[in-house]
Formats: C-alpha cells, structure tokens, sequence
C-alpha cells in the first residue's frame, strides 16, 4: 500500500490542481481509481489508454489540445520517457505494475514499499479517498483485478447483499457469484462497442451515486447502463460455456475464439482459471494477423512466457500468474510448442501446491503473483518443506485462489 505521507502527496496534488487530466487503463481498476480521484474535487477531464500496454509518444496527439495543470496516469504497467519529458506539467504516475524507474516524473508504486504484497491501483485509489460512500466502486475495482481488500468486512456491513460471508471464500466465488461481483463485470463490459458508445457510458458512469442505481435499475442512468451489461453478457455466456466444454489432457488449456464484435480474453481467462485449477489457461483472439492473449496459472508463469516469445514476432508480460501476450500468426505453432515446453518444466512440485494452497486462501495469490492482498514468501514455503521432510502433514483441501 501507499505510505501515509505518499497519500497526503497525491490528495493535496489532486486538491490543489485547477484543471487535471486523468489517463488510466481500459479496465476496471483503471476506471475505479479515476472514478474514486475525480470523486475529490470532481473536476478535470479523463481519458483512457485502450488496448495497449504502454503510453508513447503516438499519445501527446490526443492530448496538445487539451488545457491541464497536471496528469495523472492510472494502472498504465508503461510510459515512455520520450511521452514523460514531452509533458510539460506535474506527472502524478500511481500503478501497482513493475516497478519501473522513471525520470521527471512522481511514482507511486506499493510494490517499492512491500515487494510481496498485492495491491491494485484501485486501492492506492482508495487510500487517498476512503469516502465511504464510494466504497462499492473500491470493492468492484479491487475485485476485477483480483483482489479480496483488507476492508471486505467494512463492506459487507455497509453493503450485507451485495456479498455474503460464504462468498468470500475465494476471490473467484466473490467475483463470479456475489452482486458487487456483477458490477465488476459490468465494468469489465463498459469498454465493450464503439468508441463513441464507450465515452458516453464513461460519461454516465461518473453520475452513479450506488450500486443500486445499477443492479436495480431505479434511474434512466442505472438503465442504460444494465441494458448495455445484459446485452453484452449473453456473448459472453455463450463463450464461457463453449470454453468451458474443451477437454484436453495437456497441462495448457486453449481456447481460441472469433466475435467481431467484442474482446473477453482477459475476463475468460479469469473465469476459466477458477473453474480449471489444474490448467494453465490460454485464451486467444485471432486479429489482423495476429494472435492476443491472456494467460491464467496457479503458478508464475511471466518466465516461461517470455522465454517462448524469444526470437519471435510478438511481445508480453504483465503479472507472473496473469499475464498477456500478442504473437504473430507465423509464428504461433512454434510459440505454443515452447510454451508448452516451459509450463511442464515449470510445473510446481505437488508438496509446494498443497502448501500455497493452505496459505493463500482468502490471503492472495501465489508467491509474487497479482490476484490478492498478500502473498507467501519462498521463505515461509522453504519452512514448510522441511517440516513436511519429517513427518507427513494433513493438510485440509481447501479452494486455492487463482487469477491484468
């Protein structure tokens, strides 16, 4: 998390600032950050960075028309320093990626103040304005990018329908079964359409005052949006249960799909992870020539990933359990060949996996992965280990918390 002293920064900048201009990502913790700062002083105009992993120069186009006194870049993983030393005001850059090293710019990043801990750009969000009023939007932000919050409980109190004690018993449950879970995936599908159509739900999304506005329609505003939601959820049902019936014995799970009309890599890939444990997943979208994916284990995996693009047509990263990659057509066969590869010789040891998952549920992820609030140090593994060398522990069988 922030720093108390990292927080009063960000607050008195956003306070202080006449005209802000907002850049975050095109997914859930990007747009709860923003809606959760823009909720200070409600000023300042936004824009989002769709479908791409950095912001660049190509950029500066979009915004040297703009009037702002100060930037704010939200849950962006990258930044050029060309697009940096181009800007000719303050730079408040706060993600929860890397870390990276920028110059000429204000970084804020948890992972230089705890390395193993997970904490979404939506929570820095929140720790810089816990208006309680907005906590719905800090819990649907942090949920989408797998994260149960140290302040679940305070939710539950404040909103008792919208999760229940017995969701919460892994991040998948609380987001796949439970009502704030639902608001997640709404937000998941706002950025689903046209460009014109995304900025005007964008626009809409800033006027929601609760969550109830949405799920139960009691505004024009609610109802625009749900009917956008409900639409879009029938795609995407159609290819969860079309994903959900592949059946292979390999260790990687593939599930290729075409719609012209929507992308769900990222959140199929989520979902299927939750419902397939025992697989690495690998969802793919042919575009243009080129293969996009999102990539889902139990285990790290950025590794393996980067050593199969070696030499190839393509590029990727992110998380070490969730990563995204975009590989060339020509070269996809042999891309899926040596990933494969790495992921058998990667494969954790069964002793390893019954320990992370007695450890990481409800806690976060795996070691250094991006789904929780915490996260198993190899030291506290290594402990374990031994003890298991001497005597054979029984250990109960609980759900282990899978996968930006």
């Amino acid at each position: 998390m922030l720093t108390p002293k990292q927080v009063k920064t960000l607050r008195t900048a956003i306070e202080n600032s006449q005209s802000p201009l907002f850049i975050h990502d095109d997914d859930p913790d990007g747009l709860c950050a923003f809606l959760l700062l823009y909720d200070i002083k409600r000023e300042g105009k936004a824009l989002m960075l769709k479908a791409a992993p950095k912001l660049d120069t190509r950029f500066l186009r979009k915004i040297e028309h703009l009037s702002y006194d100060s930037l704010f870049i939200l849950d962006v993983p990258q930044v050029e320093q060309d697009f940096i030393d181009q800007i000719k005001t303050p730079i408040y850059w706060i993600d929860h990626h890397g870390p990276e090293r920028p110059k000429k710019a204000n970084y804020f990043n948890p992972k230089l103040n705890n390395p193993d801990g997970y904490f979404p750009t939506t929570y820095c969000a929140w720790q810089i304005n816990p208006n309680k009023d907005k906590m719905w939007l800090a819990m649907a932000g942090c949920l989408a990018d797998w994260c149960l919050p140290d302040f679940t409980k305070d939710f539950q109190k404040k909103y008792p329908k919208l999760l229940k004690k017995s969701q919460t018993k892994d991040i998948g449950t609380a987001f796949f079964k439970s009502k704030i879970g639902i608001i997640s995936v709404l937000l998941f599908f706002m950025y689903k359409g046209s460009n014109n159509d995304v900025q005007k739900r964008l626009s809409v999304m800033r006027q929601i005052s609760g969550p109830e506005e949405i799920l139960d329609q009691t505004t024009p505003k609610g109802k625009f949006l749900w009917k956008h939601y409900a639409k879009t959820n029938k795609a995407y049902e159609y290819h969860i249960t079309k994903a959900s019936t592949c059946k292979t014995k390999s260790k990687l799970l593939i599930y290729n799909y075409i719609d012209s009309r929507f992308s769900f890599t990222s959140i199929l890939a989520n979902q299927l992870q939750w419902l397939h444990k025992n697989k690495v997943i690998l969802i793919t979208r042919k575009s243009d020539g080129k293969y996009k994916c999102s990539l889902r284990a139990q285990f790290p995996i950025v590794d393996a990933l980067k050593d199969a693009l070696e030499g190839l047509e393509g590029y990727g990263g992110g998380h070490p359990t969730a990563c995204g990659a975009v590989v060339a057509e020509i070269d996809w066969e042999h891309f899926i060949r040596k990933f494969e590869e790495n992921i058998v010789k990667s494969w954790p040891k069964k002793t390893i996996k019954k320990i992370e998952k007695k450890e990481t549920t409800k806690t976060g992820p795996q070691s250094g992965t991006d789904l929780g609030t915490g996260t198993v140090s190899k030291k506290s593994i290594s402990k374990k280990i031994k003890k298991i060398s001497t005597k054979k522990p029984k250990i109960k069988k609980t759900k282990k918390i899978d996968s930006k």
